[in-house]
């Protein structure tokens, strides 16, 4: 699914309406419906509807609603905010429409005091503002919001939530933006929903379909794209009857120390169940028993220290490298890294201490060959790239550094995404919170390095692994709950994951 800004559904919605063609209240009448039908699914006829209502076309949405809530024999409220101003267009009709049927008390609020007592059972639609909004709330706006956060009822959002910008929200007021419980956005998520300081405020999000013109959508350009199943399927490898393992690509794992030799066994394991021919683990001397016994599959290059990386095999007959989990910071371990960096001529993934070592010594990030994959935690990429005020500045550093370092960064999160050197950003659709635990990311290096050694681009190894991985931690969640689900658990579901795509 594309992702477009909000200014850019906007010129979608305007496209529709000239070449459907259709007029805008019947396209308003056709978003409506969609929320109506929700809401029947979820709320009974005994609770009361308490819309909140905007001028704009937001607004028009929730008058809409409530008309067709009230044909339905809900018993509604509007508390139109008057803003000194005449309504205008399909918010005008709507609210011509609601006087006809007589079916629902319209009250006009000046000041806020007007807003009469809430019951503790009633809904509250939130039809104030819709993703038009470019600045945040000040006066009687702020202070409907406010009262709206100040109940403890379920607040459903209309397209987004009053007071939330759709993309960069650093200047905004955080106490002016309403807190919903459910989110139900058309045609397409907006890119503040993505972000993790927004969820107090978006809650569970839906995108519902409004038929919004496929040739608008088609010609409109746009670098955000929402990861969905049926995009891996396109570019998952298919293998051949006559596929052996020289064929399959050549894995060198550089993984472990002292203590964190569980790191290089889960991510060997991972990198194996993505399906690579050969894979081999450099470790230090003391992991090679533990190696050898936990991951049979892999060969051994053992390191000439007993507790740390020093030194790294000779990168010639390797198709892809992963360098990182588990193997610390210590000074020789950092000299073996800037001569990998060197010498390599293959891609390379790089995670955990491999970054935590580019972020103290900069410099070398212009030594990453062509074609590297990054695959920073939150914290690693910000020593990587220093601090911002918000997510949506972080993936605009995660953009700049993707071209600056001709890389691909996979920056981990809630929705994990992905960026190109063209200027490409993808949002990952799988994954859970129970995947927040210690060797997750060891997974991820290892299934990316699987992937990357077949002879898949940069690009595709980290789509797919992004993706498979979240899937396979969806089966484990599913089985285990996310409560109890390990790092393990998920490696051992990689098979079901590819099966499901395959």
């Amino acid at each position: 699914m594309k992702l477009f800004t909000t200014k850019q559904i906007a010129e979608l919605d305007k496209y529709t309406i000239e070449n459907e063609p259709i007029a805008d209240i019947d396209l308003m009448e056709r978003a409506a419906l969609q929320i109506t039908n929700w809401m029947v699914q979820r709320f009974t006829t005994e609770q009361k509807i308490l819309a909140f209502v905007g001028p704009g076309n937001n607004g028009g949405d929730a008058l809409a609603i409530i008309r067709q809530l009230a044909d339905l024999d809900y018993n509604c409220e509007v508390y139109l905010m008057d803003m000194g101003k005449t309504l205008k267009g399909s918010p005008a009709a709507n609210w011509q429409r609601l006087e006809k049927q007589g079916k629902v008390h319209l009250m006009k609020i000046k000041v806020i005091d007007d807003v009469p007592q809430i019951d503790e059972s009633d809904v509250l639609l939130d039809g104030l503002f819709g993703s038009g909004l470019s600045r945040k709330l000040e006066g009687l706006p702020a202070e409907m919001v406010n009262r709206i956060n100040q109940t403890t009822n379920t607040v459903v959002a209309i397209d987004i939530p009053s007071g939330l910008l759709g993309e960069d929200n650093t200047e905004n007021d955080p106490e002016a933006i309403v807190r919903a419980d459910f989110t139900l956005t058309f045609q397409f998520p907006k890119l503040s929903f993505f972000f993790a300081e927004n969820e107090q405020y978006v809650g569970q999000w839906e995108v519902l379909p409004i038929g919004l013109h496929p040739d608008g959508i088609e010609k409109e350009p746009t670098d955000f794209i929402w990861q969905e199943k049926e995009d891996i399927r396109e570019i998952l490898p298919v293998h051949s009857k006559f596929d052996h393992k020289g064929t399959l690509g050549h894995a060198l794992l550089v993984s472990g120390s002292f203590g964190k030799m569980g790191a290089a066994v889960l991510a060997s394991k991972a990198c194996l169940r993505a399906g690579v021919g050969l894979l081999t683990t450099h470790v230090p001397r003391l992991g090679y028993p533990i190696l050898q016994t936990a991951v049979p599959e892999a060969m051994a290059s053992v390191d000439q220290h007993d507790s740390v990386i020093t030194e790294f095999p000779k990168p010639d007959p390797y198709s892809a490298i992963g360098v990182g989990p588990g193997i610390d910071q210590k000074q020789n371990t950092r000299k073996a890294l800037c001569f990998l960096l060197e010498t390599a001529k293959v891609p390379l993934v790089l995670d955990a201490d491999a970054l935590n070592i580019l972020s103290l010594q900069k410099e070398w990030l212009e030594k990453l060959p062509e074609g590297s994959v990054l695959t920073p935690h939150p914290g690693e990429f910000r020593r990587l790239v220093g601090k911002s005020e918000n997510s949506f500045q972080y993936i605009q550093k995660q953009l700049q550094f993707s071209k600056d370092h001709n890389c691909v960064v996979v920056l981990k999160g809630a929705f994990t995404t992905v960026s190109s050197p063209a200027g490409k950003l993808w949002f990952n659709s799988t994954g859970n919170p129970g995947m927040a635990t210690g060797g997750s990311g060891d997974a991820l290096t290892g299934i990316i390095l699987g992937l990357l050694a077949q002879g898949l681009s940069s690009e595709e190894a980290a789509l797919i692994g992004v993706y498979i991985h979240g899937l396979a931690g969806d089966f484990a969640a599913n089985e285990l709950s996310e409560f109890s689900m390990l790092a393990g658990d998920l490696i051992e579901n990689l098979g079901k994951a590819f099966k499901e795509l395959i």
